[in-house]
């Protein structure tokens, strides 16, 4: 699969000053959030999970080959399946969750389960990030913004709190007639613990000025993993 400006975004953006030593990728796909925060932190424990067995078997290689593979492991499993054992806590926990709750599929099974909700429920994934997280712990995501109301509500079910949020926008929007479609925010980056933070750090990103013409906090925050930026 590609990898997807998301995962940049999330594997940049994510929060680690609580200096993590251990890191949980759940969904792991090319297992790109995991080498970032490999290349970002100095986490000796960074476990993936991943369910499908073409991404899983393209993770593994992707660790095998990085400079940070004794570092790095990826179990082929399913979160439900990871849940019936849990032996560790994570300081980090980090998660690109399916998107789109919507009725609508395409013909490719592969793509749809990686990006569809029903195949990991939001409810789960909190359920699982709340028994799994440290008492200090970062649970971080990125998530559709129109279902950022929701997944807060029931992240405070589960006793996680947001402390950060940053909303992303594609362009900024300098056409006063532009429709109502690129006006939108598109994504909400989000991260939580188990603190309730009486203020929550919150701003907005712009990812680009025009096609392929990167806003500087862009760039601010991704360079250190594009090859040309």
């Amino acid at each position: 699969m590609k990898i997807g400006t998301d995962a940049v975004l999330l594997g940049a953006w994510c929060p680690i000053e609580n200096n993590p030593f251990s890191v949980l990728d759940i969904g792991s796909g090319t297992g790109i959030l995991s080498l970032m925060l490999a290349q970002r932190s100095n986490a000796e424990q960074i476990d993936a999970i991943e369910i499908d067995e073409n991404a899983f078997e393209q993770c593994v290689e992707n660790f095998e080959t990085s400079p940070w593979s004794n570092r790095l492991f990826c179990f082929h499993a399913g979160l439900d399946e990871f849940m019936d054992e849990p032996e560790d806590e994570y300081d980090i926990i980090i998660c690109n969750p399916p998107f789109y709750s919507e009725d609508y599929k395409t013909k490719n099974e592969q793509r749809d389960l990686a990006r569809f909700q029903d195949a990991l429920p939001f409810e789960e994934l909190l359920e699982a990030a709340s028994t799994l997280l440290s008492e200090k712990g970062i649970f971080s995501v990125i998530i559709p913004y129109k279902e950022e109301a929701k997944f807060i509500g029931l992240a405070k079910e589960c006793n996680l709190f947001p402390f950060k949020i940053t909303r992303v926008k594609g362009t900024p929007i300098i056409d006063p007639s532009a429709s109502e479609q690129a006006k939108q925010i598109k994504r909400s980056l989000l991260a939580f613990s188990f603190s309730k933070k009486e203020e929550i750090e919150q701003n907005e990103l712009i990812i680009e000025t025009s096609r392929h013409q990167y806003t500087a906090d862009y760039i601010a925050l991704t360079k250190d993993f594009y090859l040309k930026m």
